[in-house]
């Protein structure tokens, strides 16, 4: 086995293969995947040297530890927490060369819920359908990491572009999520489609990489029939039997049968991503979206 790989010593809640995901092949019943937080994922893959979509890690509350067997540049973004290399800090949001054998520890989140790992060369596990993402629905892609795992690396990059200062949101205080109206939106009362504009809904614990759940009054329903299950997108408001939205996320099914009362704008699922269970959330209509 080639000496360009790290090993899995600690793998967290969840941690996961991502890229920018396998657009496409929604027709297939193949989701997106990839990274929730893309643009985190493109940072870190730029402060080492790689392309943006070069595959990464994507840690999930608690990080992971690795050891790589090769000396490696690494960068760790996302959701902001301690990173260590065998016991010693070293700064986040950077590039840091870390020795063949070194222990690289990234530790529990301290705001948001994902960070990402980026290592010169990318994760070069096999692509499937073009992408090297784990996809928790359909099973596609490498599973989630365990303790033992080793991933292969790419070829280091012969140079990097240094990124000066690099910009990065961090995750929400309050998540504000811009809408229009969905293909369904003429299911529900006025008065839910008011309470959708007005009230505050909370980011529940059951939220994954599938979708957000929230927790808030429930959306009243005037079309009570079965709805054929029809296609689904990436940011759809879906409203199942107990009338709390959920947003859907880069791993949701591309068919449903429940309505769809708005879209939710693309630019905001990043923050979607990084809201932790309790965030208060907004939406927001507007007459447009954009990406």
């Amino acid at each position: 086995m080639t000496d360009r790989a790290v090993a899995v010593v600690r793998a967290g809640a969840l941690t996961t293969v991502q890229d920018l995901g396998r657009a496409g092949h929604a027709h297939l019943g193949v989701p997106r995947s990839g990274a929730l937080d893309a643009g985190a994922a493109q940072l870190v893959n730029r402060l080492v040297g790689n392309a943006e979509d070069a595959a990464v890690l994507e840690t999930t509350v608690d990080g992971c530890a690795v050891r790589p067997r090769c000396a490696v540049t690494v960068a760790v973004g996302g959701a902001p927490g301690p990173v260590t290399v065998d016991g010693r800090p070293v700064a986040w949001g950077t590039a840091v060369r870390v020795a063949a054998g070194a222990l690289l520890d990234v530790g529990p989140a301290v705001r948001g819920l994902r960070g990402y790992v980026a290592f010169g060369g990318g994760v070069a596990v096999e692509p499937v359908l073009g992408s090297r993402s784990t996809d928790l629905l359909s099973g596609l892609g490498p599973a989630p990491l365990t303790v033992g795992t080793v991933l292969p690396l790419g070829a280091e990059p012969a140079a990097r572009v240094a990124v000066d200062a690099p910009p990065w949101p961090g995750p929400p205080d309050e998540l504000v999520l811009r809408v229009r109206l969905g293909p369904r939106h003429d299911w529900f009362s006025p008065a839910a489609l008011e309470t959708l504009a007005t009230r505050a809904y909370r980011v529940s614990p059951s939220s994954n990489r599938i979708g957000l759940r929230t927790e808030g009054p429930p959306l009243e329903r005037t079309v009570t029939g079965e709805l054929p299950s029809e296609g689904m997108v990436l940011g759809a408001v879906q409203v199942p039997p107990d009338g709390r939205p959920v947003v859907f996320l880069a791993d949701h099914p591309t068919t449903g049968g429940y309505p769809v009362v708005a879209v939710v704008r693309e630019d905001d699922l990043a923050a979607a991503a990084q809201a932790v269970p309790g965030t208060a959330v907004r939406f927001l209509p507007v007459r447009t979206a954009s990406r």
